[in-house]
């Protein structure tokens, strides 16, 4: 998971402590307007507190009168008949001319009120109109409307979708251009979720008055009207609006008002229109259906779609449309007027032998206040992950960033993962305790056991509880890098009463770290002569997408200290997966976001992957589901017919073959002269990865926009031998769908299977490890939104990528229509190729491998730099602009990270940065958070006294001092002599060259100098 998310999910997890009953009693927030097509009078105070005081919160109110209407219609009507009367062609008359609003137009008047309201724009306009004139003077309509309703001070509009597709384009460029009349102006489309609007226009439309010859009559197809059937009409009403928003860029301003009919479309369309940004939900009379009492309701479907809504971290609004009169105090619920019956209901009265009760004018609304108040408990991790749906994050930096207490906190809250990890050391426990020697002093085995990456030592706990559990002798210990959580784990191996003094914690990177030692249990252990091997390895350190936080990196270093022969890794293997998805949100987000970051351009945001709680989304690729597949308990519940198909991309094992380990060793010691094919002399190229020859193949059955592909992972903690379905690699049997691997067993049966297992993956994931909560998903975007049509398919490449120093991934995607592969085959048919994306990359903002450079760099020294001496002409000859930086190189994950090699620097810093250590492996090579390391330690002065020890130089600093030679003619000294360069405070100019070669552009002073042979270095 990202590191932002942690930070912030760690406070509400805090307020809430383990317990969430507080919010399981809140109801899920549900606003509620009334609509009246027919309302034409002014939305007074009145009015406002009468619905409200009826349990309404918002009011729909049109921008203009009837009379602005007339008037509208009788100017264009005038502009016809004075083409007529002088022989003259419309379109060489002069457009008709629409004079400004009068107060006569509109009843809207500026108010605090207004915020209650929702204006609707004329729906007599026509902005998709084929004839020039009508739709001029609709687009002429539409911005005085938008304007004044914005003037007024009400932000949120509602405008008619397009009368025809053909004129969508025509249609979205205007609304674009009202879009921009007023900057807090949110424009919601009025469409129906297939078919037709349920409401007519009130009056003339304009439509009606368009010429003859722009008629859809008068099509090129000789006047007869073809009209599509079947299937690519159900998807005709969302073809308009991906139009639409496609051509403004997914306005973050613009979305939809959606009318929900009596009857819901198939599964597949809800869940389309659940992905769109649907900001009002209109619920005409006609979605109602009548219970035997009379009492208008809502049909199962409708409540679980509602409900679906309902658990958005910001549900639309609904909307109550022709329903009921706001009741007054001149009515009641027994003579208010009803308005009139629907056809069902007409004919459900008359069939019916039931006599109901008059209608409450609040009935409508008191039963959407019901389902509101009986929304089901929210599930695990829908509590955990409430606020960050749909909400982007960068992937953690494992090797660079030392977490913080808080963090860890969160990782621990996980009531799934640990209690699974403690069940994969048990089994392994039981299973090793033969193989291993006896060495206790009862004369039984004692199993070695090393967490590593110990963080504030849950795994440790887990270790040593099922040793008691399963009393098996073991002998911990603890290996961890981040030296604030090594002081934790000191602590708690003297205070926890758990651990007792029995945990031998050890501060080093578990790649250098050289394994146990035959000490007994200690602080700090672990730099004897004696060292042994370790039985069970244990780590945590699965992302997202298995792999992306450099577990085989970080498992293949350690393996050295992993006994031969009977030593097992936990976890043994995992593997990737992979399927499509539309989720405009998130590219809509992507697309908004401004890039402040000077070290990453505008199109890079498209070059990485994000970790993000998925929600609001549309699995594209779906299919019948497998018999031995259990779907999740969501998915059944939305359509047990169908299931995402998800597909393995690759897969790890661990611990590796030592053939590979040992020519992986020779290669980074450069005893084999072969480089790596992408960079570096290929040490990790045992770890590239990339999916199965001809890329994976997601069968798409209905048309759709790809905005990028979901990620999840799976993983085998650990599988005793003596089970049957024990995989060395998790899903190999068929790498191209992820159920082939699930069995019907229950969560509960792992001491049967003697197999443990974790999963993200929504097809195995209830049944693998329900309710965890550690990860969420990971999304890697496409820039460029991939069109699908209907039965199409989405054949995805993707590498995993490394040049030693880091690793990275590339994926790109093409679009077929048809079915079979490309060039067809025997019994298949062939398809044709119709779109492709582009190759995206995160090469420039890798996962850093490399954190201690070569020996030749460790064990060089600064150059000693007091004050600004004769050195500084050369050191600063080649400055940049530092504002071409980023302000701190290693904090962000999104920040493009170098380990400089050269000899000689060229870098330009910024003038507020100082170094406080002269240690390569500890120091940024270019200072720009002067007090953070790369690795987030606080620095600790000059390490080892690089600068010579003599007289004052005894002060751990290294600050700008006293001139060692003054300018002659203007005697400058450095405006702080004791500190650091300040911004603008260059050192002092060359009293011999001038200043023009050599001042700096901001503050150019060099930090780091290697060694060159100067005899002033020890």
């Amino acid at each position: 998971m990202g590191e932002n998310y942690i930070h912030a999910m760690s406070s509400s997890l805090n307020a809430e402590s383990n317990s969430f009953a507080t919010i399981d009693d809140i109801p899920p927030s549900l606003y509620i307007g009334h609509h009246a097509t027919d309302r034409s009078g002014p939305v007074t105070t009145r009015l406002l507190a009468q619905a409200q005081n009826a349990g309404y919160d918002l009011l729909t109110s049109p921008i203009t009168t009837p009379h602005f209407h007339s008037r509208v219609l009788q100017s264009v009507e005038e502009h016809f008949q004075n083409a007529a009367s002088t022989q003259t062609a419309v379109d060489n008359l002069p457009a008709p001319l629409i004079t400004p609003l009068s107060p006569a137009d509109s009843h809207l008047t500026p108010s605090d009120a207004n915020s209650a309201i929702i204006g609707v724009v004329s729906p007599w306009i026509d902005l998709s109109s084929r004839d020039p004139l009508i739709a001029h003077v609709s687009k002429h309509v539409l911005g005085m409307e938008v304007a004044y309703a914005a003037f007024c001070g009400i932000s949120n509009l509602i405008i008619h979708g397009p009368v025809s597709s053909e004129g969508t384009l025509q249609y979205a460029r205007a609304v674009l251009e009202a879009l921009g009349m007023g900057p807090y102006v949110q424009i919601h489309v009025l469409l129906p979720m297939t078919g037709e609007l349920e409401v007519d226009v009130e009056g003339t439309p304009l439509a009606e008055l368009a010429r003859d010859e722009y008629s859809a009559d008068a099509s090129d197809d000789g006047g007869e009207d073809v009209e599509d059937e079947g299937e690519p009409e159900l998807y005709g009403s969302w073809e308009i609006w991906d139009a639409m928003r496609g051509l403004c860029s997914y306005h973050g301003r613009l979305s939809i008002a959606l009318e929900l009919p009596r009857q819901l479309p198939p599964m597949h369309l809800q869940s389309r229109w659940y992905s769109e940004p649907v900001r009002l939900l209109v619920f005409p009379r006609t979605s109602y259906l009548r219970n035997p009492k009379g009492w208008p309701v809502l049909s199962k479907a409708h409540q679980s779609y509602l409900s679906r809504f309902l658990r958005l971290r910001f549900p639309p609004w609904a909307l109550l449309s022709d329903c009921n009169p706001i009741p007054t105090q001149e009515t009641s619920s027994a003579t208010a007027k009803a308005p009139e019956p629907t056809p069902a209901e007409a004919s459900s009265a008359s069939t019916s032998a039931t006599t109901s009760a008059p209608e409450k004018p609040t009935a409508h609304l008191e039963y959407l206040r019901h389902l509101q108040q009986t929304q089901p408990y929210r599930t695990p991790i829908e509590r955990f992950g409430q606020g960050y749906q749909d909400f982007l994050q960068s992937p953690l930096q494992p090797l660079t960033d030392n977490l913080e207490s808080i963090t860890y906190e969160v990782f621990e809250k996980d009531p799934v993962k640990y209690e699974w990890y403690e069940r994969a050391i048990a089994l392994a426990l039981e299973d090793l305790e033969p193989q291993v020697p006896g060495k206790g002093q009862d004369g039984k085995a004692v199993v070695t056991v090393a967490v590593v990456g110990a963080g504030r030592g849950p795994l440790v706990s887990r270790a040593l509880e099922a040793s008691r559990k399963t009393g098996v002798q073991v002998k911990v210990w603890a290996v961890e890098k981040n030296p604030n959580a090594y002081v934790l784990l000191q602590r708690r191996n003297m205070e926890d009463p758990v651990w007792g003094g029995k945990v031998s914690v050890v501060k080093s990177d578990m790649r250098s770290w050289k394994g146990p030692t035959g000490a007994s249990p200690s602080i700090g252990g672990g730099d004897g002569d004696a060292t042994g091997k370790v039985d069970i390895l244990v780590s945590e350190l699965l992302g997202s997408f298995a792999d992306n936080e450099l577990s085989p990196e970080c498992l293949d270093g350690v393996q050295h200290v992993l006994h031969p022969t009977h030593g097992v890794s936990i976890p043994q293997s995992y593997s990737a997966h992979l399927t499509p998805l539309a989720s405009p949100r998130i590219h809509a987000d992507l697309l908004s976001r401004a890039s402040n970051d000077l070290n990453m351009s505008i199109q890079e945001k498209w070059e990485l992957p994000y970790v993000v709680m998925l929600h609001q989304y549309d699995f594209l690729s779906t299919g019948p589901a497998s018999s031995t597949t259990n779907t999740s308990q969501e998915n059944a519940a939305e359509d047990p017919a169908l299931h995402p198909n998800i597909h393995q991309t690759w897969s790890f094992s661990h611990p590796l073959p030592p053939a590979i380990l040992e020519q992986a060793r020779r290669r980074g010691g450069g005893q084999i002269d072969a480089g790596g094919f992408q960079g570096g002399n290929g040490s990790n190229e045992h770890n590239v990865r990339r999916t199965p020859p001809g890329g994976l193949s997601f069968p798409i059955p209905h048309r759709g926009t790809v905005h990028g592909l979901a990620g999840y992972f799976e993983t085998v903690l650990y599988a005793s031998p003596s089970s049957s379905s024990q995989q060395k690699t998790a899903g190999t049997t068929n790498n191209n769908n992820s159920s082939s691997s699930t069995s019907k067993t229950k969560p509960d049966d792992w001491k049967q299977t003697r197999k443990v297992e974790l999963s993200t993956n929504p097809l195995t994931m209830a049944h693998k490890s329900p309710d965890m909560i550690s990860w969420f998903p990971i999304f890697f975007p496409f820039h460029t939104p991939l069109y699908m049509p209907d039965n199409g398919s989405l054949e995805v490449q993707m590498w995993r990528g490394t040049d030693d120093r880091g690793v990275w991934y590339e994926w790109c995607g093409e679009v077929f229509e048809g079915g079979g592969r490309a060039g067809g085959g025997k019994g298949m048919r062939k398809r044709r190729k119709v779109g492709g994306s582009g190759l995206h990359s995160s090469r420039g903002n890798m996962c850093l491998i490399l954190t201690v450079p070569p020996p030749a760099i460790l064990n060089s020294r600064l150059l000693k730099l007091n004050g600004t001496r004769r050195l500084r002409s050369s050191l600063i000859q080649h400055p940049r602009n530092p504002l071409n930086l980023i302000p701190n190189p290693i904090r962000h994950a999104t920040h493009k990270r170098r380990v400089e090699l050269e000899r000689v620097r060229r870098h330009e810093i910024r003038g507020d940065d100082s170094s406080q250590g002269d240690n390569m492996a500890m120091e940024p090579l270019v200072a720009h958070d002067a007090d953070r390391t790369p690795f987030h330690q606080r620095g600790k002065g000059l390490g080892d006294l690089a600068v010579e020890a003599r007289g004052l130089d005894l002060l751990d600093e290294d600050g700008v001092g006293f001139l060692h030679d003054a300018d002659f003619v203007r005697g400058d000294f450095a405006d702080d002599a004791d500190g650091d360069a300040q911004a603008r405070e260059g050192v002092a100019p060359d009293e011999v060259l001038g200043d023009a070669e050599v001042h700096a552009h901001v503050a150019d002073f060099v930090l780091e100098q290697l060694a060159e042979g100067l005899d002033e270095l020890e």
